[in-house]
């Protein structure tokens, strides 16, 4: 079972998002273009200069009972829902080991996030002040831990061929399923459960995210504030949730007869080494990371006819990123239909390439990419095809999709998918 360079696929996803509670009704909510994004109600954000979020559709204490929500994080919440959706997605119907399908030693899970348990670090600060020491939760330090989601993902399957956390800002997620195709890709695991989760809407980070004037402050509009490629974009809108695929090799999965959603092509990854926060302007290191996973798979420019893009809303992000894709695929960029997901959900920050590895599944297997919201006027620096207002079919036969995802730090993640 230690062959390497084998196949992987996708057998399970599952999703908590702002549009729904799982990946079926956050499916249906990015091809309905509906927005995520809410006012700021609690008075906490009253006198903040951002007072909008996209919050999860569904909250995780109509999921999980109640003991469960006092010795996890809000990240590890959503991360065990969107979890467990993924699993019993993928035919499993207990963990490895009770389930048969695949045995603890060979099974992995890969779960990252940006921050990791920022709100509990926050609010027990303030039990502290407020309250004292001896009421501060015993829970506080594995709540808090950035690698909590995947510890208790991995606790809640049996994994034990390897439980990891990689941190890579906004990228973490895209960075985490791409660790998990390479341990399977190696021989490591024949299973792993990957994906991203964040949960830092608190007025702390949405202050400080709004003091680096990366924030859309548009308030009076909370529903149009996240518009990719606009020429009025004016920042990202922060949203909340986990996105979680199952990859597996092939052989594995045809063994035990799993669906296939599709085949995980590889990544390409890079650093920009420009600036902590800003984007390269001429995406140098997005064109490297993309042409990284051109040379490192049997990926041809031609067979990719979609794109869900980083896309944040930022003014020379989006420009950057269409940048790097017209230097590496050329005119083959004409023909990809480009979604930006996050008009809708808002931007997950670490949970980011979770969710929009799985809309970029879904969008294969059932060969439709979901709308861009907000693109009112195109902005003329764009220089590619936008998928706006409608949802739209993609072509027959065998094609392939990429999802792009990029950190403060400069961090470049690109993930490729193809159909089956």
């Amino acid at each position: 079972m230690n062959s390497t360079n084998r196949t992987v696929v996708v057998t399970g996803i599952g999703a908590t998002t702002p549009l729904g509670g799982d990946s079926a009704s956050t499916w249906e909510g990015l091809l309905a273009g509906r927005s995520g994004v809410k006012p700021l109600e609690n008075e906490r954000f009253a006198d903040l200069p951002v007072r909008i979020a996209a919050p999860v559709a569904v909250d995780p204490a109509d999921v999980l009972p109640r003991p469960m929500l006092r010795k996890l994080d809000r990240s590890a919440q959503f991360a065990l829902i969107a979890a467990r959706e993924a699993w019993a997605d993928a035919g499993f119907t207990d963990k490895a080991g009770d389930d048969t399908g695949v045995t603890p030693d060979r099974l992995g899970a890969v779960v990252a996030s940006g921050i990791g348990g920022v709100t509990t670090l926050l609010d027990q600060y303030d039990v502290l002040r407020e309250k004292g020491a001896r009421r501060v939760s015993p829970h506080t330090v594995p709540m808090l831990m950035p690698n909590s989601p995947s510890a208790n993902v991995g606790l809640e399957v049996n994994a034990q061929a390897g439980v990891h956390t990689p941190v890579s800002a906004c990228a973490s997620g895209a960075e985490a399923i791409g660790y998990a195709y390479e341990m399977i890709r190696s021989g490591r695991a024949d299973v792993v459960v990957a994906g991203g989760t964040e949960a830092a809407i608190h007025p702390l980070p949405v202050a400080a995210f709004a003091s680096m004037m990366a924030m859309s402050k548009n308030n009076d509009e909370p529903t149009k504030a996240s518009r990719p490629y606009d020429k009025a974009r004016d920042g990202f809108v922060l949203g909340e949730g986990a996105g979680i695929v199952v990859l597996e090799s092939a052989e594995h999965a045809a063994e035990r007869g799993a669906r296939v959603y599709c085949e995980v092509l590889g990544q390409g990854l890079s650093a920009d080494s420009h600036h902590i926060a800003q984007p390269e302007p001429t995406g140098r290191g997005i064109a490297a990371a993309l042409q990284n996973l051109l040379d490192s798979s049997d990926l041809k420019p031609a067979e990719v006819v979609h794109l869900n893009a980083h896309a944040t809303s930022t003014p020379q992000g989006d420009a950057a990123e269409i940048k790097a894709l017209r230097k590496v695929l050329g005119d083959d960029l004409d023909h990809v239909a480009v979604s930006a997901t996050k008009s809708m959900t808002g931007h997950l920050l670490g949970g980011a390439g979770g969710i929009e590895t799985v809309a970029t599944v879904l969008a294969l297997y059932h060969r439709t990419a979901p709308p861009t919201i907000n693109v009112d006027e195109l902005d003329e620096d764009i220089d590619a095809d936008i998928v706006r207002g409608e949802p739209r079919p993609l072509p027959q036969g065998t094609i392939a999709a990429i999802n792009n995802s990029f950190g403060f730090g400069g961090h470049n993640v690109v993930l490729a998918l193809r159909t089956v």
